[in-house]
Parts: C-alpha cells; structure tokens; sequence
C-alpha cells in the first residue's frame, strides 16, 4: 500500500481534495438543470413561452384539412375509392389529436406562468423578511 504524498504546507489533503472542495458545485448545477428560467430573473417573450403548443395546433389543423380533403375525394372520385376511404379517416383522427392537444396544453402552460409569478412573489417577500 502506499501512502499518498504529503502536500507542502504540512497538511495531509491531496491536492486532489482541495479542488473537490474548492469546486463551484452550487453554480455549476444551476447552470446544468433543464429549466435555466428558474435560476434567471429573465422574461420571455410570448412567441418563446406559446411556440410548441402553436406549431403543434397548426400541424394538427393542416392534418385534419388534408384529411377533410381525402375522405372528400372518396365521394367524387370513384377511382381509389377503397384508398381514399382508408387514408381519410385515418388523417383526420390524427389531426384531431393533435389540434385538441395543443389547444389543452395552451391553458396548461398559462396556469403554470400565472404559478411562477407567484412563486416568485412570495419568494421576494420571504427573502425580504428573513433576510434582515
């Protein structure tokens, strides 16, 4: 076995252990964690809070007209009936999940906004208080 070295000033850390303990560990995983609006005073704008929900109601508007304009096509056209009648429906059930989720999750993110304002309201206060 060997015994680590001992470092200059007399004391048996290694160096090793001096930069465990001197690390910023606190900073380092604020700056890491999923949610960075948490740790900053920053607002956003509307497009960056709302754009996921708007582009997925979109992509589902659009699948359900294209589907809208399939099942159509089965009654005027006889050619590909069977196709058409398949597809159609298929569209339309997908653009509708997707329309519907995006328009459920609009009022979720605005709930959750109206929470972290208040949270970080009675943070303030806290701070304010007990920090005298």
């Amino acid at each position: 076995m060997e015994i680590p070295p001992k470092s200059p000033d007399g004391s048996e850390k290694s160096p090793q252990s001096k930069e465990l303990i001197t690390s910023n560990t606190a900073s380092t995983l604020c700056m890491s964690s999923r949610s960075e609006s948490v740790w900053t005073s920053a607002s956003r704008s509307k497009w960056d809070i709302y754009h996921k929900p708007v582009i997925v109601v979109s992509v589902g508007a659009a699948i359900f007209l294209f589907g809208m304009v399939i099942t159509s096509l089965s009654c005027f056209l006889p050619k590909n009936k069977d196709v058409y009648k398949m597809c159609g429906p298929a569209f339309l059930s997908l653009g509708l999940m997707l329309l519907v989720c995006g328009l459920v999750w609009i009022p979720i993110i605005r709930k959750k906004q109206k929470q972290r304002q208040k949270s970080q309201f009675l943070q303030s206060l806290k701070s304010f208080f007990f920090n005298r």
